[in-house]
């Protein structure tokens, strides 16, 4: 058994924290955190070769052993101190970014595509990509502005989804609707304006569906590119819906 990390002083203890709060950090080292005893087996068993380092509390060695041979013990107290739970499970994992950010070319043969603009809630986006994960969507695209999927509240969320579910980040996302549409797909935007009722409208086998910003929705940049605008009908004096439940609506319809 490796030598047990007792200190927050340790170096790899404050490379985690620094991980775990800024988005700068996580670039600049190319990796992210994970949480969670199941979602960390899932990606040892899974996607092992995005894993780099694994962390276990001392109580989690000593009652389920270590999920890796090389696994590094860290006591309790110093273990809660980096995790973004509040009751934390005993373990985390680092995990590599750059093989899960696709080009965007390279998600452009799937059928069913979710495009996102400038999403800002972390649980938002961690719940849509979970949902489209669930409801068969074949990639994701993000605007630049969209939050940092990497971000621990977004991980959270998607609950294993983002290790399995292809997506890209836009520079251009104007650019990259052409692209999405030379390739064969009907774009369809949520929108208010000039738009028909989502249950009239048929979605085809290839289609693109855009979420726009909680606040101020979809910009009239990228709506004038869709090929259809459509609603959700709403009941009583609700004005709108939460961008995740929206989403989750339009990719299961």
């Amino acid at each position: 058994m490796s030598q047990m990390i007792e200190s927050n002083a340790n170096k790899k203890i404050k490379e985690l924290a620094a991980l775990q709060r800024s988005k700068k950090e996580r670039t600049q080292a190319g990796l992210f955190v994970l949480e969670g005893d199941r979602i960390i087996r899932d990606a040892i068993t899974t996607r092992r070769e995005l894993v780099d380092t694994v962390f276990v509390s001392a109580t989690y060695a000593s009652e389920r052993g270590l999920p890796v041979d090389d696994a590094v013990i860290v006591a309790d107290s110093v273990l809660s101190h980096v995790c973004e739970t509040v009751t934390d499970q005993g373990i985390l994992a680092t995990v590599r970014e750059k093989p899960l950010v696709r080009d965007v070319g390279e998600l452009l043969s799937g059928d069913r595509l979710l495009v996102l603009e400038d999403i800002q809630d972390p649980g938002n986006l961690g719940t849509i990509i979970r949902t489209a994960e669930a409801a068969g969507i074949d990639s994701v695209i993000m605007s630049a502005a969209t939050t940092d999927v990497f971000s621990p509240k977004v991980v959270r969320s998607t609950m294993g989804s983002l290790l399995r579910v292809p997506f890209s980040y836009s520079d251009d996302l104007p650019g990259t609707l052409e692209e999405v549409k030379k390739s064969g797909h009907t774009v369809y935007a949520a929108h208010l304006k000039e738009a028909s009722d989502m249950r009239k409208t048929p979605f085809d086998a290839r289609c693109a569906i855009i979420i726009g910003n909680e606040g101020r929705g979809i910009s009239d940049t990228v709506a004038q590119l869709a090929d259809k605008r459509v609603f959700i009908p709403m009941h009583g004096e609700v004005e709108s819906l939460n961008a995740a439940v929206a989403a989750a609506i339009l990719m299961y319809h």
